[in-house]
């Protein structure tokens, strides 16, 4: 499987033989598995206090029965506010937690190193593939996959980025990114979480990472660490993806070899 290696202005300049992961055939059962469990291990355990909702003097009748009023623990006292009123029971104002979370529940998943290498090759492969690109809702004019050579990684200008963005026909699929931007909001904080575009692999991402941060839903990685977290965002396969000339050689070491597929 070859693949035109194109330059800045989006012009073909020669041909590349592809490496064999690129041949993967399509694993969506296992793609799945290694998301959520990769995706497991960004999660920190939390639980509750196991005496939160329970400091109160509150008890239930003896007999709780002929009062006229609801059998639920009541605090004790006269005269003032608390007096009377329910508590320790999870059906009650400022009462405990009926299920709480536990902070010594295991919500770390493991996953066995042969399936995450064929996890990898397979999404990788998924890039090529323009029917499960498109399936992903990711606008492109270019033939796939995207290669472009090594200067790529020199750009380090967010003006430069886009020039060739727009030369390989990608630059719509920022515009639907950041149409597809969520917000998301808490107790806490509110911020913003761009949908998922471009991603660019390179093997020295040092420059082309800060001029990546001008531009929402684009991602930028190093063919080193390529994870599946960044080639198949919610366990989906076929982002759309840039590859510069020596990612290529970088990914034939690193999954190839390792994984053994």
């Amino acid at each position: 499987m070859q693949a035109k290696i194109l330059d800045l202005d989006g012009k073909e300049t020669e041909s590349l033989d592809l490496p064999s992961v690129f041949g993967t055939p399509l694993r969506d059962d296992v793609i799945n598995r290694v998301y959520v469990s990769l995706a497991s291990h960004g999660k920190q355990p939390q639980g509750r206090d196991p005496l939160a909702g329970e400091r109160t003097t509150a008890e239930s009748g003896h007999p709780p029965t002929g009062r006229g009023i609801a059998r639920i623990p009541r605090v004790k006292g006269e005269r003032y506010s608390k007096s009377g009123m329910a508590g320790a029971v999870a059906s009650t104002v400022h009462g405990r937690l009926p299920h709480p979370p536990r902070s010594e529940k295991v919500i770390r998943k493991e996953i066995n190193a042969k399936e995450r290498y064929l996890a990898t090759a397979s999404a990788i492969a998924a890039t090529a593939d323009a029917s499960l690109v498109q399936k992903r809702g990711h606008k492109f004019s270019s033939k796939l996959p995207i290669v472009v050579s090594n200067d790529l990684e020199s750009v380090s200008k967010a003006r430069d980025l886009k020039k060739l963005l727009i030369a390989l026909g990608v630059d719509r699929d920022l515009v639907r990114a950041r149409n597809r931007t969520k917000k998301i909001s808490s107790s806490v904080s509110k911020r913003l979480r761009p949908g998922a575009g471009p991603l660019i692999v390179v093997s020295n991402p040092s420059k082309l990472r800060s001029a990546s941060k001008s531009f929402e839903g684009l991602s930028v990685a190093a063919s080193s660490s390529l994870s599946i977290l960044d080639l198949a965002p919610g366990s989906i396969p076929g982002r759309l993806t840039v590859w510069s000339k020596d990612s290529l050689t970088g990914i034939s070491k690193n999954v190839l070899k390792a994984g053994g597929v």
